[in-house]
């Protein structure tokens, strides 16, 4: 039996293909539950304890850390498995597992040397916490996202953090966060007082249920309605020291080991989107396979109209495949096929295709299949909403080609300057 995650990662090996199993076997429940949890606009809480009984929610963590040993390809493969089931439930089960980069990327950096004796005890302790937390079945929250914007960074961080008695006290508003009310735990990207570069940037674990935590208004916004993403505000929150990671520059540093994004995983929220894209893509031409003229007896699909918009959604799809397997090579490929710095650009303009490519298939979806099926509570409606999202979800394409651009130029400005200067 093919696996739906197979339809992505088409070459498993027999571990990841025992991990997508596991994927497989959540996916009726998933399915079950998604119209009606959009529909309230709440996030399934049943799907905690599914996931977590299945083990997934240490799917990427290390099996030395007591998790199930998997990593991007088997991420990327089992939140487009879950993003064609229930949308909501794929992106808040990929932001947990982004928290997993905040282990992993720390030990990376440990073992390429970039701390010093002094700071190394501290990094490992907390970045083993991380994973042995999740791999025991604690569902993390990963917070960065602010309201705040700056013209040179796509997330900016004004949360900040003052020394408080054995710990430390933050102060901030997060915007976005799926899963708010729901994880067991907020993983807080913050700032320390007093510094005003990355270099100042630290991780923080708060308890959900943390004096001084209170979860925003609901959102009710385009996207996926029932991933609970609306936000914490944080006031006088304090954070032991031994729950926190503020070496000066440990952020940076551990940032240094990710291979295509800042948290080292961000192609495997595209799948998401390419589940999803996947599962309109299905069910609009089954329906207009099985549907027929009244006049002709013939199926609607054999339109010309119809041809054309099949057709054309047909090569968006293929189009973000394309796209994301080759994203997925250049990230997982040992040794790596290109340096992290082409790897990273091609991620920049990747990201943007794959999400513009997702939301025209639902275009076409809604196009060819009329009125009828035009519902807002129907596979269509909901896929123009959820797709929707991914066409500004951490940056637009137009940002992300315009990096791209810049990279190249500055790049081949810079090959020009040396030819001359010798």
């Amino acid at each position: 039996m093919t696996l739906t995650g197979e339809r992505l990662v088409e070459t498993m090996t027999d571990a990841e293909r025992a991990r997508a199993e596991r994927v497989e076997a959540v996916l009726p429940a998933l399915r079950a539950a998604a119209a009606s949890a959009d529909a309230a606009a709440e996030f399934p809480s049943p799907h905690v304890a599914l996931l977590r009984e299945a083990g997934l929610l240490g799917l990427v963590v290390p099996e030395r850390f007591g998790g199930l040993g998997g990593g991007l390809r088997d991420l990327a493969a089992a939140t487009y498995a879950m993003g064609g089931a229930c949308p909501s439930t794929a992106l808040a089960f990929f932001f947990h597992n982004t928290s997993a980069s905040r282990g992993l990327l720390p030990l990376e950096a440990l073992d390429a040397g970039l701390f010093d004796a002094d700071e190394a005890p501290v990094v490992r302790a907390f970045a083993e916490k991380v994973l042995t937390r999740m791999a025991g079945g604690t569902w993390m929250a990963n917070f960065a996202s602010e309201e705040v914007k700056s013209s040179s960074a796509n997330i900016a961080i004004a949360t900040s953090a003052r020394p408080a008695g054995g710990g430390w006290v933050l102060e901030g508003v997060k915007s976005f966060g799926c899963a708010t009310g729901v994880a067991d735990a907020y993983l807080v990207t913050a700032r320390l007082d007093g510094t005003g570069d990355a270099d100042g940037l630290a991780l923080f674990l708060v308890p959900r249920e943390a004096d001084g935590v209170r979860s925003r208004d609901p959102w009710n916004g385009l996207g996926m309605r029932a991933s609970a993403n609306h936000g914490v505000t944080l006031t006088n929150v304090f954070v032991p020291a031994d729950e926190a990671l503020t070496v000066p520059g440990a952020f940076v540093r551990m940032l240094r080991m990710s291979r295509g994004s800042f948290v080292g995983n961000q192609l495997a929220i595209s799948a998401v989107y390419l589940g999803a894209a996947q599962a309109v893509y299905d069910f609009a031409v089954d329906r207009l396979t099985r549907g027929t003229f009244a006049d002709t007896g013939r199926p609607v699909a054999s339109s010309p109209m119809h041809q054309v918009i099949i057709g054309e959604m047909a090569e968006r799809l293929e189009t973000a495949y394309l796209w994301a397997r080759r994203q997925l090579e250049l990230e997982t490929s040992e040794p790596p096929l290109r340096p992290r710095r082409e790897v990273y650009r091609q991620w920049r303009i990747g990201k943007g295709d794959i999400a513009e490519a997702c939301f025209q298939v639902a275009v076409g979806a809604f196009k060819a299949c009329g009125t009828s099926a035009a519902t807002m509570d129907g596979v269509i409606g909901r896929g123009l909403r959820d797709l929707a999202m991914g066409l500004v979800m951490t940056f637009p394409a137009e940002r992300g080609r315009l990096e791209a651009a810049q990279m190249i130029t500055s790049d081949r400005e810079n090959a020009l300057f040396a030819s001359v200067s010798r």
